[in-house]
């Protein structure tokens, strides 16, 4: 049995886009719509994706804005991020932009691991973003893209499996139906 891997991811995002309602719906398998916005939390879960165990620590980040400083402690030791945006907030869908340059400046790479998810797509009526939108920007990224909705375990397991893929192949373990062959 393999040993379980380590992986640290931040979720990040503007507030109220949902960013811990996903991450506790990923966690405990419960929707929590009011929750203290200003603290920084910590979760812990194991899962399994091919066959590989992952431990995964979730730094579910107080809410940013544009002008927020992106803290040094969102780039050391984290391996993978979920930027979130809801649906229903072209403001959050900005930030979510600006968080994105910020974050590559501090990790100092092109590109890192990262899922872009625009949650809240439950709210039909409100929606402002198309999905169009999304996948756009995230394709710009070279990033994974979903929409969720906190409401449905589905879309927030989907989520963070997603991350562990995009990590997996950054450390060059993609899923063997994606191993391409290189002729040397």
């Amino acid at each position: 049995m393999p040993q379980p891997k380590h992986r640290k991811i931040a979720v990040l995002g503007y507030r109220s886009v949902g960013k811990s309602s996903l991450t506790i719906q990923f966690v405990e398998g419960q929707f929590v719509d009011s929750y203290d916005p200003t603290i920084e939390n910590t979760f812990n879960k194991m899962v399994s994706v091919n066959g590989q165990d992952f431990n995964l620590q979730l730094v579910d980040t107080a809410g940013q804005d544009e002008y927020s400083i992106f803290p040094q402690s969102h780039s050391m030791d984290i391996h993978g991020y979920v930027l979130v945006y809801a649906v229903t907030s072209m403001k959050s869908f900005e930030v979510v932009q600006v968080l994105h340059d910020k974050l590559l400046d501090m990790v100092g790479k092109i590109q890192v691991p990262t899922v872009l998810v625009g949650n809240k797509k439950d709210l039909h009526m409100e929606r402002v973003i198309k999905p169009e939108e999304g996948k756009k920007l995230a394709d710009s990224w070279g990033a994974a893209f979903m929409e969720s909705s906190a409401k449905e375990n589905q879309t927030a397991v989907e989520v963070f499996k997603r991350i562990i893929l995009e990590m997996e192949k950054a450390d060059g373990n993609a899923p063997s139906e994606e191993k391409k062959c290189a002729v040397m």
